[in-house]
Parts: structure tokens; C-alpha cells; sequence
């Protein structure tokens, strides 16, 4: 696929963010009060005042706010997006192989209610596998004003929280040479065994250098328009219980339900009356043959019923009850990486085999006589001889 660059400008003209209202003093605005019968009565001298936007610099936007950080946070970046789901390549049912979304800084939690205000603390950071986490620190901060602990090896922490009603938040934070980063969860005590209504918590990033050190960056893994897994929420409202008819012209597609077999057993030398089949293009159909006046040839495919007429016109025919939920299915999907750019998943519609005979005794023989040197020995039939050099 060829590589797409796009390029964003951002200076202090493109950045609402930067522009600084100040106030100024300008001159003074005489008014005169005139009566149109008499002179003039009174004069009226008025200093004038206002606000005005400033820019301010670039190095002003990327680290005057307070605390040095950055005045960009919140910023958000338009991009247009032009593949076609050619480019997104294909996806696949999930196969029930799981990873964690974070594998740099993540942990789980659990309880029980028989001890409800204990609850254990489990990290889940692969630094066993990642080399480049052992320069990491981890340490957990339980929320309730307790000591932070520091995080070594797989075992697991437990922690007693105050007895009463009350929610804390779990903060794990990871101290690596290039930022920190940290993900916190909401617990609530005591423990009750109801649904956690954000198990995945919130993540936040801070660089350690740089442009954007001391600016943090974060994010929640559930997402409003990705939280959804209801059919319900997907298909037509228009649907009916009572089908109506849809019609319409195609091309003809009788021969994808052409069979293999002895010709007086098929209807046509190739097709199966009345007989449900998996034709040569893998489709499912059933072939009905001539109506008795021998207008035309219907057959069944996938549900639509086809008519093919000796003009080679080819009318379908299908029921419709609109988008409803029987036409969707819900199931966890993965990305093939090894098959990017294709949409559908490969198949094999027709096993060929090779016969390529029998070798009596006396024709390695015989095939000599089509041998006129070494050369043509060796060659010959793509290494039809074994020969063995000396």
C-alpha cells in the first residue's frame, strides 16, 4: 500500500489556545452636543478603552502554563481516512487467544465476600518478558492515605481497607527512563460481588523530556461508540414479520451448481434435480430444471430463487423481512496480519490431483532411446533418471 503523509500546521495563528486577550488605552473621543438653534452647548471628552487578542510564541504555547507544562492538552487533530476495507485488510472470528491492552503498566484486582475489605492487588506488567521493563519501578498507592508500596516479582499484594461504606481509587504507577506512566481503578468497599462498571481504569502518560515533559497524557480503554454489543442496537427498525417480495434481472448463474458423475444421471449432462447441493463454486443451491412448457429453468441459491429464459434474461426472486436481528451475528473479531489487503478469508474450492501413471519395468529402457548425450540424461523429464555423478 503506498505510504500516506499528511501535515498539520501548528503556530500561534492556528492555536485558539494561545491567543491572550489583553486590555488597552487608546485616545480621546470628543463629543460635542449640539442644538440646532443654538451654539454649541457642551463637549464631551471620552478615553477610550478595550480588550485586544495577542499571540504569544511557540515556545510560550509548549510550556507556559503553570508548572512549565503545556498550553496544547486537549488538542485535537482531524484525520481523513481513505482506505477502503481492501486496505484494512481481513478479520477473522476470534480465536480465543487474549493479551492484555497494556502490557507495560497494568494490574488486576480481586475480593471476596467473606472478606470483603481485602482485596488483592495482582501485577500483570509483563517485565518478565519485556527486557527493556526491568529499569521500570512499580509501586501501588491504595487510595485510602496509606503507605505506597514498591511492587517487586509476581506475588500477589493484599491490602485491608478502613471498615465502612466507601470508594478508592488504586493508582500503579511505572517510573521508566523516558516517563511515567500510570493506570488507576475504582474500588468500591465492602466488597459486594456487583459488576465493576470500569474494569480496564483510566491511563495516563508523562514524558520524563522533551518538548512535552511535565504535560500528561491520558485516556480511558472503553470508549462510548465501541462499548455497544447488542444486536438490537444494529439493525433496521423498518424490518417486518410479514415478508414482501423483491425482483429483479441478473445474469444467469446456473452453472454454479454444475456436478461432477456419470451424464445420465444428471438432468443437462451436469446438474442434479431436486437435489440440495454444493456446486463447483462452493455455492449451496438446489436445480429444479425446465417448467413443464419448457420457458424457462429455475434453480434455488443461498435463499433467491433464479429463472433463466432462452432469450438469456434471468429474473430472481427473493423474500425480504428488511435488516433484522437474524441477519446479524455478534462475535468477537481479530486482525489476520498475514492477510492484509484481503477481504475474504482464503479457501480451497476444488482439490486437484495429478495422475501421472505407472512405470513398467522396461520403460526407463526404452525412454534411453530418446537420449542422444549426457547432457539431455541429466535433463531429461525433470530428473526422470538418478544420475550419479563420480
Amino acid at each position: 500500500m503506498e505510504e500516506q503523509k499528511y501535515y498539520f500546521k501548528i503556530s500561534p495563528e492556528n492555536i485558539k489556545g494561545d491567543l491572550l486577550v489583553l486590555p488597552y488605552t487608546g485616545g480621546t473621543d470628543v463629543i460635542y452636543d449640539i442644538d440646532p438653534c443654538c451654539p454649541i452647548t457642551a463637549i464631551t471628552e471620552n478615553t477610550i478603552t478595550g480588550t485586544t487578542g495577542v499571540y504569544t510564541g511557540m515556545t510560550y504555547v509548549l510550556s507556559g502554563a503553570s508548572g512549565g507544562t503545556s498550553l496544547l492538552t486537549g488538542i485535537t487533530i482531524p484525520i481523513m481516512i481513505t482506505q477502503t476495507a481492501v486496505d484494512i485488510g481481513y478479520y477473522s472470528v476470534f480465536d480465543g487467544a487474549i493479551i492484555q491492552k497494556d502490557v507495560i503498566n497494568n494490574f488486576l484486582f480481586s475480593a471476596t465476600t467473606l472478606s470483603p475489605y481485602t482485596y488483592y492487588f495482582y501485577n500483570t506488567s509483563e517485565f518478565e518478558l519485556k527486557k527493556f521493563l526491568e529499569v521500570t519501578t512499580y509501586k501501588v498507592d491504595w487510595g485510602d492515605g496509606s503507605t505506597i508500596e514498591t511492587i517487586t516479582g509476581t506475588a500477589p499484594l493484599s491490602h485491608n481497607y478502613p471498615i465502612g461504606n466507601g470508594q478508592y481509587t488504586i493508582i500503579m504507577t511505572a517510573t521508566s527512563p523516558w516517563g511515567i506512566s500510570t493506570i488507576s481503578k475504582t474500588i468500591t468497599v465492602p466488597f459486594t460481588n456487583v459488576p465493576i462498571l470500569d474494569p480496564s481504569g483510566n491511563a495516563t502518560f508523562t514524558p520524563a523530556g522533551g518538548s512535552w515533559a511535565n504535560t500528561s497524557f491520558n485516556y480511558d480503554y472503553i470508549y462510548p461508540y465501541d462499548e455497544g454489543n447488542d444486536i438490537n442496537d444494529y439493525y433496521s427498525y423498518n424490518s417486518v414479520s410479514v415478508p414482501f417480495t423483491i425482483t429483479g434481472y441478473t445474469q444467469s448463474s446456473v452453472n454454479d451448481l454444475a456436478q461432477y458423475g456419470p451424464k445420465y444421471l444428471l438432468n443437462n449432462g451436469k446438474f442434479k434435480v431436486g437435489i440440495q447441493v454444493t456446486g463447483t463454486s462452493n455455492t449451496v443451491g438446489t436445480y429444479w430444471g425446465p417448467d413443464p412448457n419448457n420457458t424457462y429453468v429455475s434453480y434455488t441459491i443461498e435463499g433467491v430463487d433464479y429463472y433463466d429464459y432462452p432469450d438469456g434474461t434471468t429474473l430472481y426472486v427473493i423474500q425480504s423481512s428488511g435488516f433484522t436481528p437474524d441477519d446479524l451475528v455478534l462475535s468477537a473479531l481479530t486482525k489476520n496480519e498475514a492477510l492484509i489487503n484481503v477481504i475474504d478469508q482464503p479457501e480451497v474450492q476444488t482439490n486437484v490431483l495429478i495422475e501421472r501413471g505407472k512405470n513398467s519395468a522396461l520403460e526407463f529402457v526404452q525412454r534411453l532411446g530418446e537420449v542422444d548425450n549426457v547432457g539431455d540424461l541429466v535433463k531429461y523429464g525433470y530428473g526422470f533418471f538418478s544420475v550419479e555423478k563420480q
